[in-house]
């Protein structure tokens, strides 16, 4: 029935997406929410009619054995951590992103900040609003403001509960970017591009390149 919740809002007047990425799975070989969330991500790309090859996932978290085990099943696996940075191009892009931190979706949104763009994203993840109700407005507009200001330019649906998976998909919600809500933003809300840092932010959930660099050396 998730599934089904999924396909409703992407039956509306955006594209159906023609590929997925996946971030932040987890250790889904210890972990049974992580197996649970990647079995939905599999009923959702059936589901859809995405093709396993067109759905490209990363979590530096996975092993080998776990990395193995995604390529059985037809999935790829993206060669490095783009840090939420991945811009869609022409093709409408479903983005499974389930607990992942803020800045994985600022910045995925700073990286398709523009009207035509957003209006290929979908996003499965934390719920944008839970977000905004959470953050201090200051907080907000300060470390993630793609968050802050995509808010007025987007429709939610939080995914339906169910008590079985009340811990893998609490908060989740499904969120997309209507083209005619985007462009009634004021021009101010595209001209500031500038790349997210996060230099005072407390807690940042995120593994960055350079973190990874200082963690091996």
């Amino acid at each position: 029935a998730p599934a089904g919740a999924v396909r409703a809002p992407l039956s509306g007047p955006a594209e159906p997406p023609a590929c997925c990425v996946c971030y932040g799975l987890g250790r889904f070989a210890a972990c049974p929410a992580a197996r649970y969330q990647l079995a939905f991500l599999l009923l959702l790309l059936e589901e859809l009619r995405v093709p396993p090859a067109r759905c490209s996932l990363f979590d530096p978290a996975f092993s080998a054995r776990e990395a193995a085990a995604l390529g059985a099943l037809g999935l790829r696996l993206l060669p490095e951590n783009e840090e939420g940075k991945h811009g869609v191009g022409s093709s409408a892009t479903l983005f499974y992103m389930v607990h992942c931190g803020k800045a994985l979706y600022n910045n995925l949104l700073w990286s398709n900040w523009s009207p035509e763009a957003l209006s290929k994203l979908v996003i499965i993840g934390n719920s944008f609003r839970g977000i905004e109700e959470r953050l201090l407005s200051r907080i907000l507009e300060r470390d993630y403001s793609y968050i802050a200001k995509v808010l007025k330019g987007m429709e939610e649906v939080a995914l339906p509960s169910h008590p079985r998976y009340l811990d893998t998909f609490n908060d989740t919600s499904v969120h997309w970017f209507p083209l005619d809500k985007l462009q009634e933003l004021s021009p101010e809300v595209w001209n500031f591009v500038e790349e997210p840092m996060y230099q005072d932010c407390e807690d940042l959930e995120i593994i960055r390149n350079q973190d990874r660099g200082a963690a091996q050396s």
